[in-house]
């Protein structure tokens, strides 16, 4: 009898998980970027504010008002030859406490040549037991143009609320010109505060973010130096073969965000979303 019950409600449990998809490809018309294609599902939406110069802006949804335990979302945008997109968040993704299964998050993004993709969602919030797992896989052309920015923050410092435990795999790959460049998976679970705590993962961070650019070379991360020492978050910056990277760690969320939005206006041109702006 017992076993029936737990299979019940573990069926119950799957049935009211959250479900959400978006995908869509942005192509070039006479250098206007014009959205083409468009699959919404679920909980998840996508909405094209008016256009700000030749290239598109698009903002994602989640109506489902966060993300819990066994929740999944798939995202899998294209960017045709020439055309631009900067896409971000409407708001900044709470991750609730999961008591099973970890939430799953699956973005696809591809940029063809001469293609501007700028992937800059608002942070993911985790709450403590928050249990996420994450990954991003992006394909680039030669010639594409990328900037792609992640801010997990650990914990809403600024209401006294820490993530002690939980889960966070955060799995990144890269191809450019069909060939991997770029491979990374963090992986932290457990006791999450006292890990971070320590020296050699983050020092008593509550906030990371990482920013890739492409192209990006030597001469950026000089420009980037120069300009963080006036940062209150801890940067690191490499470059290699066309690609840029800039890690930021910090205890203050605020201040991590302020200084990734300092990059990001030296490494682009293009003005940042609006609503990174309010």
């Amino acid at each position: 009898m017992q076993r029936e019950v737990s299979s019940a409600s573990s069926a119950i449990f799957a049935a009211n998980r959250a479900r959400g998809a978006v995908s869509f490809d942005v192509g070039s018309d006479n250098g206007v970027s014009r959205r083409g294609a468009l699959h919404e599902s679920g909980s998840l939406r996508v909405r094209f504010p008016s256009p700000e110069g030749e290239g598109l802006s698009a903002v994602l949804l989640n109506t489902a008002g966060g993300i819990a335990g066994g929740d999944r979302f798939d995202i899998d945008i294209a960017v045709g030859e020439g055309a631009q997109l900067t896409l971000t968040t409407a708001a900044a993704e709470k991750v609730y406490r999961a008591a099973d299964a970890a939430a799953e998050l699956r973005i696809k993004l591809k940029a063809a040549d001469n293609a501007r993709l700028a992937w800059l969602p608002q942070e993911t919030i985790l709450f403590d037991r928050a249990r996420l797992s994450r990954s991003i896989e992006i394909d680039l052309a030669e010639g594409a143009s990328l900037l792609a920015c992640e801010i997990v923050v650990f914990g809403r410092t600024a209401m006294g609320e820490t993530m002690r435990q939980g889960a966070l795999i955060d799995r990144w790959r890269v191809r450019r010109g069909g060939r991997l460049a770029f491979a990374e998976t963090v992986r932290l679970e457990g006791e999450i505060a006292a890990k971070l705590a320590t020296p050699a993962i983050a020092h008593g961070a509550a906030a990371i973010g990482t920013l890739m650019i492409v192209p990006g070379d030597e001469a950026l991360v000089t420009r980037l130096r120069e300009m963080s020492r006036a940062f209150g978050s801890e940067l690191g910056l490499s470059a290699w073969n066309g690609f840029a990277m800039a890690r930021f760690c910090a205890q203050d969320a605020a201040r991590l965000r302020a200084d990734v939005a300092a990059v990001l206006g030296c490494a682009s041109q293009a003005p940042l979303p609006r609503r990174w702006l309010n």
